[in-house]
């Protein structure tokens, strides 16, 4: 690289490895003018030789991490979601051409960028990652201790509470019809099943703590049907929401919104696009779905009349998403504005606007 080109660098883009990065930068001119592999420990001494300008990386688990190193030194960082950096791959997949896609992507001042996650958010994301997998865990135990007493004839009807109360009674009551190492495997599942039980109790209180303290958490509560669940997976995702221009873009990014195919100017509009975070669009449906199974509380609700019509043309689960799209654009607009909805007092004293009950159904 030469000295006018070094000193003239419009981007970098840098393709992030877990152990080596590739770096491809892009001069004033549109030329290629470095391309270069590092280690990930050699990383600020790499950008420290580096003039100060834009750099791009594809929005991955590390690169939140980066970008704050980055920034710190002076540079422009720019995260991109992986989807818009696809149609700038020349050629065949490689890092270099990953890494020179998205130098020239970082300079599409028009592309959606990610946000820069603090470390809170980051810690906070963590703790639902870990719940997430341990309520994984659990239904996996539970589904293989149905799964082991059916083979012995035993049938348990539906529910997580009817089989944790009869298992000790089934283990005495059928001992006959289960063999003992049968017996024995049983107990140690249970034992499993009660192990991740407190663990999943640690993790939510510990996430409930923090909606108590943290006041884009308070705010957001205040909708009903929202609880610490919700209101911290929501923080930690998009933090005040300053990356999304309104409510409805926030419901398109959750996936709420219906797929859009329209051509010569017909709209046709489809199923929901199921984009963005799986995870904080489960919960959505969840509380939608908690509300859903007490029609007599519709009337206590801002929106009892919209519900009780749109109940008669969808279906349930449409329903269900339908009602979740609303609080999810409302809560948008509470945190970027950071005050708390003005709500009728029958609203908030609904159970479905209690804390903890609508994400804690069906874990």
């Amino acid at each position: 690289m030469t000295k006018k080109a070094f000193d003239e660098l419009m981007s970098i883009g840098i393709d992030i490895g877990k152990d080596t990065f590739h770096i491809v930068a892009i001069d004033p001119d549109g030329r290629l003018v470095m391309r270069k592999q590092i280690k990930r420990l050699a990383l600020v001494s790499a950008f420290e030789k580096l003039p100060r300008c834009v750099v791009g990386m594809e929005a991955c688990l590390s690169a939140h991490f980066v970008s704050r190193t980055l920034r710190e030194m002076g540079f422009e960082l720019r995260i991109i979601p992986s989807i818009y950096v696809k149609p700038f791959i020349k050629g065949q997949k490689n890092d270099y051409n990953d890494a020179e896609a998205i130098a020239e992507a970082a300079l599409r001042s028009n592309l959606p960028t990610v946000p820069e996650k603090s470390q809170e958010q980051l810690d906070l994301q963590a703790l639902h990652r870990v719940r997430s997998r341990l309520v994984s865990r659990r239904t996996a135990t539970i589904n293989r201790i149905r799964a082991f007493l059916i083979e012995q004839g035993i049938t348990v009807r539906k529910g997580l509470r009817a089989l944790k109360n009869s298992f000790e009674t089934i283990l005495e009551e059928r001992k006959d019809e289960i063999s003992p190492r049968r017996r024995t495997i049983l107990i140690g599942l249970f034992g499993d099943w009660l192990w991740l039980d407190d663990r999943i109790d640690t993790v939510s209180k510990e996430i409930e703590q923090i909606s108590r303290i943290e006041e884009n958490c308070v705010n957001v509560m205040t909708i009903p049907g929202i609880g610490p669940m919700i209101s911290t997976a929501m923080v930690a995702a998009i933090g005040t929401g300053e990356a999304l221009g309104r409510g409805r873009d926030f419901a398109a990014w959750v996936g709420l919104a219906p797929r859009q195919h329209s051509t010569g100017g017909r709209t046709v509009l489809g199923r929901i696009t199921k984009r963005g975070s799986r995870y904080l669009r489960m919960l959505f449906v969840q509380a939608a779905k908690v509300i859903l199974m007490r029609p007599n509380r519709w009337p206590d609700y801002r929106l009892g009349e919209w519900l009780t019509k749109a109940a008669e043309r969808m279906n349930n689960n449409k329903l269900a998403v339908a009602l979740a799209n609303k609080p999810a654009r409302t809560a948008w607009s509470v945190l970027r504005q950071k005050k708390r909805p003005l709500m009728r007092q029958k609203m908030r004293s609904s159970p479905a606007s209690e804390p903890t009950r609508p994400e804690g159904v069906r874990d």
